[in-house]
């Protein structure tokens, strides 16, 4: 009986950190790059060659690897500079410092199951009343254990039997300046391995490396920012129309230039900057020798409307060709998210069974035309392990060994897809990215756009001041164009506007117009006022943000995933409030959102602890759909989930609460308004909004969310 044939499943782990490094020095503004390679940039290869039949591929970003040889050179951070520092050297600014920093990362993961650095984290949170006071709580030991602890946790368990490593995690605390130098030493060895790794598993056929364009820009806006009115016609967009696509070409180039460099052969294929695709961006990775790209299946689903072709006829889980030179991979967006954000808070044998199950469906489906078949996985390889168990070496091993040893599946890299599957042609392509098939995140509002006009008159000035001195240092323009190159990375823009918020927007900031700066230093010009002022401004932000897309965050009263919130609505209580008040209200925001089924609400809280310490607090939901429903969530007790049926609430780091459309309306859609308030017993301690009701449309579930901007 002739063997049944199997379906194609193709892997992509996407490598990323932004380009930390200060203009012209041997510094990096933050440490992640460095703690993600003891934690993820090796160990992820690794895994993947331990299970014989498994092949996927690696998308590594050039500025990544960048920052990598760095550090072998001498690089160093500020994380780094405190760890190498003797405790008794330290000043009492540089140790609150460190104890303000050094728990970074998922606590349940990397600080709770470690007696000693949970120890230390309890000490410092319930020191946090008196700041002035808290680096004298701590003795010269403690910090020193703090020191190996905050690098010790950020080490993947299948490097934790190497010495020192494994020593040092026996020995506990304690540790000398021998030992923590040690780790630090073993860190930078590992950072070594890394490069070398990568090139000899691709060599032996074991591995795919792809790369990214060299600073990880969004390649359809370097062409023409006015490409972002395809998926938002009424987006609001710079003063300056920046259409510059040879630094497009230029940033393809360097990275084909670098793969050439690293590995030894030609780049075949490319995950471009967050998956952001244009027909023109296409045009130019083929003009560089690239044969496939990948972007999300949201893209494909518009661009069989561009193109005139029924969705039915045309699935996502193929290949398809444009312009008659790329080979593209639309990812399963359903599924790679279920890895990314799913399957941490699962044992790893029913995650693993889930997507397996899926998989063996899908064959099912394509039965009768499984040869032009291929099913993408395309998602984050290093930011969602820490919130699985162990790094998720548990689900990341069952994984490769159960897509390893079942008949039924093939695992492929990209290339191998795209020289075996036949592709389909694809007329036209719809500029977008993979976060809601548009370019919102990176223009649009205000900060995003202000951040375009200042790289627009930098590189306007860069290009004036060469024409008219065509014999200076061509060593200084060359970094001037560096830089100019660095300021077009996704990652300045990402920080910027309302989207994503967090403790270090001002940094990002600083650094993307410190880049700027330096091109006008290079060149001896005066530099503009407005590269002196902060671009981010919480004054001048809208206090609300409608949603922008359906989503499903887990009610579990924590921010589960990074993206678990991303694209819903936003009210911004610290700017609607205005300075005065801040200081004695308990919310600081209020996140909205719905799916097909649920409404959901998200409150942030100045203080979680604060909340704990005031016993009788309750919230109180009122919605107006016309009539006034008002929910009471009690949160001295959790929820009975047993007694709730039409909504549901969880309180833990964040406040989460989902209701029923059928709840609201009969017909489950309509415009809703709502208000949040907070009590104590009987007695409000705050209302939000002041004035009028957030108000919000909720589409039938046969239409998509659209925004006039």
């Amino acid at each position: 009986m002739a063997k049944s044939p199997a379906i194609k499943v193709a892997i992509l782990w996407h490598m990323h950190q932004p380009d930390y490094r200060e203009p012209q020095s041997n510094r990096l503004a933050m440490p992640w790059v460095r703690l993600h390679a003891t934690k993820d940039y090796l160990d992820m290869p690794l895994a993947a060659v331990s299970h014989d039949n498994v092949r996927v591929t690696f998308n590594l970003v050039p500025s990544l690897l960048d920052q990598l040889q760095l550090y072998l050179k001498g690089g160093t951070d500020h994380h780094l500079d405190l760890s190498r520092s003797r405790v008794e050297d330290l000043q009492d600014g540089q140790k609150l410092e460190m104890l303000q920093s050094f728990f970074a990362g998922n606590p349940t993961y990397m600080v709770e199951p470690y007696s000693r650095f949970r120890q230390l984290h309890r000490k410092y949170k319930s020191g946090t009343g008196d700041l002035d006071s808290l680096p004298s709580l701590f003795s010269s030991s403690e910090l020193r254990d703090l020191q190996v602890w905050s690098n010790l946790t950020w080490v993947d368990p299948r490097f934790r039997e190497e010495e020192p490593v494994r020593s040092l995690f026996t020995k506990k605390r304690h540790f000398t300046e021998e030992d923590k130098q040690s780790l630090l030493d073993w860190q930078l060895d590992l950072i070594g391995r890394i490069i070398p790794t990568y090139r000899k598993l691709q060599d032996e056929g074991r591995i795919e490396v792809s790369f990214t364009p060299y600073y990880h820009p969004i390649l359809p806006l370097l062409c023409d920012t006015d490409v972002a009115r395809e998926a938002l016609p009424s987006i609001s967009l710079p003063r300056k129309r920046f259409v510059h696509p040879e630094d497009a070409r230029r940033q393809v180039g360097m990275a084909r230039e670098m793969y050439r460099d690293l590995f030894g052969r030609d780049m075949i294929g490319m995950w471009p900057s967050e998956g952001s695709v244009s027909e023109e961006a296409l045009r130019i990775l083929a003009e560089n020798g690239v044969e496939w790209a990948a972007t999300d299946q949201e893209i494909l689903e518009h661009s069989l409307g561009k193109s005139n072709l029924p969705s039915t006829d045309n699935p996502i889980h193929r290949v398809y060709e444009f312009d008659s030179s790329v080979k593209l991979f639309f990812r399963d967006h359903a599924l790679s998210d279920r890895i990314g954000f799913v399957y941490s808070t699962w044992p790893a044998d029913r995650a693993v069974d889930d997507f397996m199950g899926h998989i063996k469906h899908l064959r099912s489906v394509y039965l009768d035309s499984l040869e032009t078949t291929v099913v993408p996985i395309i998602l984050d390889g290093e930011n969602a392990w820490e919130y699985f168990p162990n790094d998720a070496t548990e689900f990341l091993d069952l994984l490769y060994q159960r897509l390893g040893d079942d008949d039924e599946i093939q695992t492929v890299t990209m290339s191998e897809a795209a020289n075996t599957v036949k592709a389909r042609p694809l007329p036209s392509v719809f500029a977008g990215s993979w976060i809601n098939h548009n370019f919102r995140i990176w223009i649009g509002h205000q900060e995003d756009n202000a951040a375009w006009d200042l790289l627009f008159g930098a590189r306007d000035a860069l290009v004036e001041f060469e024409r008219a001195h065509r014999d200076y240092d061509s060593e200084k323009l060359s970094a001037a164009w560096n830089q100019i190159f660095i300021a077009e990375g996704s990652d300045w823009c990402w920080w910027y506007g309302d989207e994503h918020r967090g403790d270090h927007n001002e940094q990002f900031d600083r650094i993307f117009r410190r880049h700027l700066v330096a091109v006008y230093e290079l060149l001896d010009l005066d530099i503009p006022l407005d590269l002196l002022r902060p671009v981010c401004s919480g004054g001048t932000e809208s206090a609300i943000l409608l949603p922008e897309c359906r989503l499903t965050p887990a009610i579990d009263g924590r921010i589960s995933h990074f993206y678990e919130w991303t694209g819903a609505g936003f009210f911004n209580c610290e700017v609607a409030g205005g300075a005065m008040h801040q200081v004695d209200r308990y919310i600081t925001g209020i996140h909205f959102a719905h799916d097909l089924q649920y409404f959901h609400i998200r409150l942030d809280f100045r203080s979680i602890k604060a909340l704990e310490l005031t016993a009788g607090l309750r919230a109180v939901i009122t919605f107006f759909v016309p009539s006034a429903l008002t929910v009471n969530l009690d949160l001295d007790k959790p929820a009975d989930e047993d007694e709730l049926t039409d909504y549901r609430y969880a309180l833990s780091d964040i406040l989460e609460f989902s209701v029923r459309r059928k709840h609201l309306w009969p017909s489950g859609y309509g415009r809703l308004s709502f208000a949040v308030a907070l009590f104590k017993e009987d007695q409000k301690l705050e209302s939000w909004p002041e004035h009028e009701p957030i108000q919000v449309d909720v589409p039938e579930s046969s239409q998509e969310i659209f925004w006039p901007s």
